[in-house]
C-alpha cells in the first residue's frame, strides 16, 4: 500500500462518527435510523441486539448502532460503550407511565466514564402522538438542567413517524461533534 492510499484511509477515516442511539424499548430507535436514511418504515419489529447502519450525512459517515432498549438487554449497553462519539438517547414522549424508568436508565448511562465526552442529544419522540409531553416537559422530568456542566447536550421534539425533528437533531449532533473532533476543518 503506497503513502497516498494510507493518508488517503486516514483522511476518510477522519470522517467518520460514531454514534450510539440508546432508550427504553419501543421509543422509536429503528424507525428513527430508518427514516432518516430514506428507509421504509411500515413494518418494524423490536430490536433484539443491535443493528448498524452506515449513513453519509453531510460531510460525515454516522455509523449509528441502534441497540435494544429491552429491560433483558440494557446490562449489555455497555459493550457498545468505546469510542462513542455522539449519544442520541430516544424518549417515548408518549409513555407516561415508564418516564422514571427513562430518566434512571439515562442518569445511570451518563455515569459511565467511556461516555463522558460524547455529546448528547435526546430526542422526545412521537410528538405526533396528542398527550405526549413536550421537550420542555421532558427535560423536566428527566432532569436534564442537573446534568454535568461540561456535558453538550440538547433536546429536540420529533417523530420519526412523519420525521418531523430528526434532522434539525442530527444537524445539531453533527455539528457539535465535529467541532470537537475535527477542530482544523
Amino acid at each position: 500500500m503506497g503513502l497516498l492510499s494510507i493518508i488517503r484511509k486516514i483522511k476518510r477515516k477522519e470522517k467518520e462518527m460514531r454514534i450510539l442511539m440508546v432508550g427504553l424499548d419501543n421509543s422509536g430507535k429503528t424507525t428513527i435510523v430508518l427514516k432518516i436514511n430514506g428507509e421504509d418504515t411500515s413494518v418494524i419489529s423490536p430490536t433484539l441486539g443491535f443493528n448498524i447502519k452506515t449513513i453519509s450525512y453531510q460531510k460525515y459517515t454516522l455509523n449509528i448502532w441502534d441497540v435494544g432498549g429491552q429491560k433483558t438487554i440494557r446490562a449489555y449497553w455497555r459493550n457498545y460503550f468505546e469510542q462513542t462519539d455522539g449519544l442520541i438517547w430516544v424518549v417515548d414522549s408518549s409513555d407516561l407511565r415508564r418516564l422514571d424508568d427513562c430518566k434512571n436508565e439515562l442518569h445511570n448511562l451518563l455515569k459511565e466514564e467511556r461516555l463522558s465526552g460524547a455529546s448528547l442529544l435526546i430526542f422526545a419522540n412521537k410528538q405526533d402522538i396528542e398527550g405526549a409531553l413536550s421537550p420542555a416537559e421532558i427535560t423536566k422530568v428527566l432532569n436534564l438542567e442537573a446534568l454535568d456542566k461540561t456535558r453538550h447536550w440538547k433536546i429536540v421534539g420529533c417523530s420519526a413517524y412523519t420525521g418531523d425533528g430528526l434532522l434539525e437533531g442530527f444537524d445539531w449532533l453533527v455539528q457539535d461533534i465535529a467541532s470537537r473532533i475535527y477542530v482544523l476543518d
